[in-house]
């Protein structure tokens, strides 16, 4: 088995490559670069009025980075559509290395007390590296990414990789871009100095998430 160490993972982010596992239990770990990558464009995502609605009412708390590894897990649950995971013990463990030294978030979405929906990804100066994501109710994953990219606009993040386009994505703005065009996004991304913010709450982030867009011809 080679060994993958946090840095190596990191350059190899910086170059467009990520990795993923065969399936749950497998120890290896295969490399990718798409030919078509999917991103959400930070300045053009879109919100429908009823997920808007929905962010908004505060129903839903959103924190970031305080449970990481538990996020991690959700992403890996079986789910209709995808009884398989490629996020292997291995991932769990290079990643939450990533995390602890700065380099990976999680996003937290938590109904009642309980955690019902969430993201994480990897963050390398002004790019985000978006991973997986997961919904234990309607559309928390939603609200969980309209927060991302909110947080990412105030932070002055300049791409937020989604690495695949999905109907799921592309119905809030998401798209793909061919691999040329990528790393020329990812090259420029990786000379900006962005931060990632300390609060994801809706107080925090209001004015940032009140300025994305609901689609053209979304009803009321």
């Amino acid at each position: 088995m080679d060994e993958i160490t946090p840095d190596l993972l990191l350059q190899a982010y910086a170059g467009g490559i990520f990795p993923m596992a065969p399936d749950a239990e497998s120890t290896e770990l295969a490399w990718y670069l798409p030919e078509e990558r999917g991103i959400m464009p930070l300045d053009g995502m879109h919100v429908p009025k009823k997920l808007m609605r929905l962010v908004m009412s505060g129903r839903m708390l959103v924190t970031a980075d305080q449970a990481f590894d538990e996020v991690m897990l959700a992403c890996a649950e079986p789910a209709p559509g995808r009884e398989t995971t490629w996020i292997s013990e291995r991932i769990r463990k290079l990643y939450g290395a990533l995390h602890r030294q700065g380099n990976a978030h999680s996003i937290e979405v938590r109904e009642g007390g309980k955690l019902v929906g969430g993201l994480y990804g990897v963050s390398l100066r002004g790019a985000f590296f978006g991973e997986s994501m997961f919904s234990r109710e309607r559309d928390a994953s939603k609200v969980a990414l309209v927060h991302l990219v909110a947080g990412l606009r105030k932070g002055r993040y300049t791409l937020l990789d989604t690495q695949y386009t999905t109907p799921h994505l592309t119905g809030l703005g998401g798209i793909g871009i061919s691999a040329a065009n990528y790393q020329s996004l990812l090259h420029q991304a990786l000379t900006v100095r962005a931060v990632w913010p300390e609060d994801f709450s809706l107080q925090a982030l209001r004015e940032s998430i009140a300025s994305l867009r609901a689609p053209a011809g979304d009803p009321p």
